[in-house]
């Protein structure tokens, strides 16, 4: 998906094009994630579509539900759905960030001791 390490360091606008559709797939996780989250508490929970939004978002972000459940479906999946958004989070900034952190360690050529290419060279 990047460029070798051997090859150029990519000129800033084709950069920020590789950051724009980083932040294009992060952000379609992210919408995605928060649709299953809606039409999960909607049908499960029984809550609106603007409650179910507000759980979902709250829960997407980290800050926890709003409305209380009294159904075991509902627990169950607001259990699930809220697992599901921690890797979310995690993927999602690993995305985003991705492009920026290959750019950082191509400029400055960092390298792992031992890579194959090292033991290559030196036989």
């Amino acid at each position: 998906m990047f460029e070798h390490r051997t090859k150029p360091l990519l000129p800033r606008k084709v950069f920020a094009l590789r950051v724009l559709r980083s932040l294009a797939l992060a952000l379609g996780i992210i919408g995605v994630s928060l649709g299953l989250g809606i039409v999960g508490y909607h049908f499960c929970a029984g809550l609106s579509w603007v409650d179910a939004f507000l759980n979902a978002a709250m829960i997407l972000t980290g800050m926890g539900p709003v409305n209380e459940l009294h159904t075991v479906g509902a627990k169950l999946f607001a259990s699930f759905y809220a697992l599901f958004s921690g890797v979310v989070f995690v993927t999602s900034v690993a995305v985003l960030l991705a492009p920026v952190i290959h750019r950082f360690l191509h400029k400055f050529h960092f390298e792992s001791e031992g890579s194959d290419d090292d033991r290559n060279k030196r036989r």
